[in-house]
């Protein structure tokens, strides 16, 4: 009987299965609901709606952006955090500006799609990671990887101000 029970249990949960990859919104898999959107049913908490945080501030991201740069030594924005870069070329960056033991602040422009398109506003460069030394825009980690290795001096003026 136990037999019958678990076939019978199986073979349903093998009807209501479908492919999470063909489908956008909520599908069922294994017998569970799961969704892919975002949830609009009027019965979700206000703590689990996605937000914009500067929605009733005055700030703008370009304040942001002007302030971290103005307002740390050392400002990179990339693909993760410096303790877990989410590219190659965030993580070379991190690699060559660490040789200098100077505080690096970043901010992780994955989290925040407007945040990355204010960036590139902001340094009219297209690509990530971007590097902030003394307010100003020095590039990716290409040009510091390429003034690490042919001007160590002169980039660790630049690093140590």
């Amino acid at each position: 009987m136990a037999k019958a029970l678990s076939s019978m249990f199986f073979k349903s949960l093998q009807s209501t299965r479908t492919s999470a990859s063909s489908v956008s919104g909520p599908f069922v898999q294994y017998g569970m609901r799961f969704s892919t959107g975002v949830p609009s049913d009027p019965d979700t908490h206000d703590d689990f709606k996605p937000t914009n945080k500067l929605e009733n501030s005055d700030i703008t991201l370009k304040d942001i952006v002007e302030q971290d740069v103005k307002e740390n030594h050392v400002m990179i924005y990339m693909k993760g955090d410096p303790e877990q870069p989410r590219c190659g070329f965030s993580s070379l960056a991190v690699r060559v500006l660490s040789e200098y033991r100077v505080p690096i602040h970043s901010r992780n422009i994955l989290e925040d799609p407007e945040l990355k398109n204010a960036v590139k506003a902001y340094s009219m460069w297209p690509t990530f990671p971007q590097i902030f030394i003394n307010g100003e825009f020095i590039g990716g980690s290409d040009i510091i990887l390429n003034m690490h290795q042919a001007s160590f001096c002169i980039f660790a003026l630049l690093i140590l101000g």
